[in-house]
């Protein structure tokens, strides 16, 4: 079935203000009546959304191609098979994550019973970008759901093509006083960030996520902020080059190098760097072509989301030339096509702009060293990346950068994979991000815990006023024994 035309992005879609509180005021009501919702009810929402997703396969297919260019296979290992393992995962826990736990009593609360009630935050805010923007909307959408939140969901406007469909399927199945969505330039997230939600997910650069904070803190919102950063990879003597190379490229040239936690730069240890680059050159050649010709026409290559990035990612491979970087494989850009060929380069100087600001584009600068602490210090010196990479067989230096180093997440002998765990927190550290999401992560991102205590046996009142010479001795012994 072709479906293009109907999920064509409709310039007139952009939201008035009022529009905007008048969907916001619906699902105050709504928010307060789900926090008796059951599990159930969730469940029944989650699986809507999950078959909804699956049955717009097609189309999501349609709009990746136009979007990015972008492989079908890119489309369902990085769209739409996230969506379906976070939304199965909820619905296998959500009543175990829901129901109530008992907390042992200390010594001084003896004579009480207490417990963690977990109720859904409210109404809550979901921004995501536009290098993944079906995974990165829906999949906090699922945590929403479950945790009992009431959601409007802002996706970006460089993705109109994807997000059409993410409109069309929030508009069939979900009514708006629930689940809303609303298209539209930066005013529009302007707009909703003025209003009082009671939490905020984004996922975007640090430079916005403070924005985002800033306005939070207006109104005292919680926020769950999934930013990024220059993410190093380690290489060492002892490493798997061959496994190394492989994994590494597939990591950082998926989606074009547009992923968040993609290897930023390779630090490589001298004796290995020449086998490790030979490995990277003849995985680039058999999988995207020799040529900057043939890695155009690769069907597995998608493209720069639009020529403004494309610029960006031109100028830091032209700024680190000029400074007297060495290009190893690729370097071809074509502005006016959104391309820049899969590129490895090296000898980048120390005040070229690639070494400082995030590449978030399909280059890799790959850096030789001599000893693991001119690493650790190198890493040690920039903002706390969103990940960090490992390549050793070598336990200690595993062990040592792990306890030297700051990250939100870490893989040894692999990257990217410790997104698709949905039983680890995904998340970074500072500059890189705030909170945690996939899975019963996710679920407590929009969930409070309230503690509930319950008197059995009314003990207090001894420690009431006025204090008396038995209260002074109860006091003396529990100081000594609590």
């Amino acid at each position: 079935m072709n479906t293009a035309v109907s999920y064509l992005p409709n310039a007139n879609t952009a939201s008035s203000d009022a529009e905007i509180r008048r969907v916001f005021d619906r699902q105050r009501e709504t928010a307060l009546r789900l926090r008796a919702s059951s599990a159930e009810e969730r469940i029944a929402k989650i699986k809507r959304l999950r078959d909804a997703v699956i049955a717009h396969t097609q189309a999501f297919y349609d709009a990746g191609d136009k979007d990015f260019k972008k492989p079908p296979a890119e489309v369902d290992l990085t769209e739409i098979l996230p969506i379906i393992m976070e939304a199965n995962d909820a619905v296998r826990h959500i009543r175990k994550w829901m129901k109530p736990k008992g907390v042992w009593p200390t010594p001084l609360m003896f004579g009480t019973k207490a417990y963690k009630q977990y109720e859904p935050k409210g109404r809550s805010l979901i921004i995501s970008p536009w290098n993944y923007p079906v995974n990165l909307t829906f999949g906090p959408l699922v945590s929403a759901i479950a945790a009992g939140c009431t959601s409007i969901l802002k996706p970006s406007e460089m993705t109109p093509h994807l997000t059409a469909v993410m409109v069309k399927i929030i508009k069939e199945i979900f009514p708006e006083d629930e689940i809303a969505i609303f298209e539209g330039e930066a005013s529009v997230s302007t707009t909703l960030l003025s209003l009082p939600f009671d939490h905020i997910f984004f996922t975007g650069s640090p430079a916005i996520g403070k924005v985002v904070m800033a306005a939070a803190s207006k109104h005292l919102t919680s926020v769950t902020l999934e930013l990024g950063g220059k993410s190093p990879t380690i290489v060492d003597a002892s490493a798997d080059l061959k496994m190394a190379a492989r994994n590494i490229l597939w990591g950082k040239f998926t989606n074009n190098g547009q992923t968040c936690i993609a290897p930023d730069h390779v630090f490589v240890h001298e004796s290995v760097k020449a086998e490790f680059v030979k490995n990277c050159q003849e995985i680039l050649s058999n999988t995207y072509g020799t040529t900057g010709d043939a890695q155009k026409n690769s069907p597995y290559l998608s493209r720069v989301v639009n020529q403004r990035h494309t610029g960006r990612i031109n100028a830091l491979l032209q700024d680190a030339k000029q400074r007297g970087a060495n290009v190893l494989f690729g370097g071809d850009v074509s502005e006016t096509e959104c391309f820049v060929a899969p590129t490895l380069i090296e000898n980048i100087p120390a005040d070229a702009k690639i070494q400082t600001e995030e590449i978030f584009g399909p280059i890799l600068p790959i850096i030789s060293y001599n000893k693991l602490d001119e690493v650790i210090n190198a890493i040690n010196d920039q903002p706390k990346p969103l990940a960090l990479y490992i390549w050793s067989k070598t336990e200690a230096n595993i062990q040592t950068v792990l306890q030297r180093t700051s990250a939100g997440g870490t893989c040894i002998n692999h990257t990217v994979a410790h997104f698709l765990h949905g039983r680890l927190p995904f998340g970074g550290v500072n500059n890189s991000g705030i909170g945690s999401a996939h899975g019963h992560f996710g679920f407590m991102a929009f969930t409070h815990e309230r503690a509930v205590l319950r008197t059995r046996i009314a003990l207090a009142p001894m420690f009431f006023p006025p204090y008396t010479n038995t209260t002074k001795k109860i006091v003396a012994i529990l100081k000594k024994t609590v």
